[in-house]
């Protein structure tokens, strides 16, 4: 019995890691997408021309992931506020697009894996 106790254990514990943290999944992205100073916060960040807070270094260290497992290990309250943050940069921030794409997707693979699924979602990328 002990042995089923550990490996049940052992099983939790990865299926666990399996995903994204969603202890900032509360934020206001909304908020930040108004904001051009928590914008441009979040941005640098990503980019490493600033400083990152909490969330913002979290985000940086799964986006690369999360770009190639398809975001697999997301919540769906990161897949939506994801296909938002995009939505909103491609439409209102396209430079600042042109630098994500440069630091995280320099080959292009990621856009063009996703080039019909953004198109089904009404996204041009």
């Amino acid at each position: 019995m002990k042995i089923f106790l550990l490996i049940l254990a052992l099983a939790v514990a990865v299926y666990a890691e399996e995903k994204y943290t969603t202890k900032y999944d509360n934020i206001d992205v909304d908020e930040i997408l108004k904001s051009e100073r928590l914008f441009n916060n979040y941005f640098k960040c990503l980019i490493e021309t600033g400083k990152c807070t909490p969330e913002g270094r979290e985000l940086k260290k799964y986006l690369p992931d999360a770009l190639k497992t398809e975001c697999s290990k997301c919540s769906e309250k990161q897949k939506t506020n994801t296909d938002k943050i995009i939505r909103f940069i491609i439409d209102n921030k396209p430079e600042e697009w042109k630098q994500l794409q440069a630091k995280y997707d320099p080959d292009e693979i990621y856009i063009k894996r996703y080039r019909a699924q953004a198109a089904d979602a009404g996204i041009k990328i």
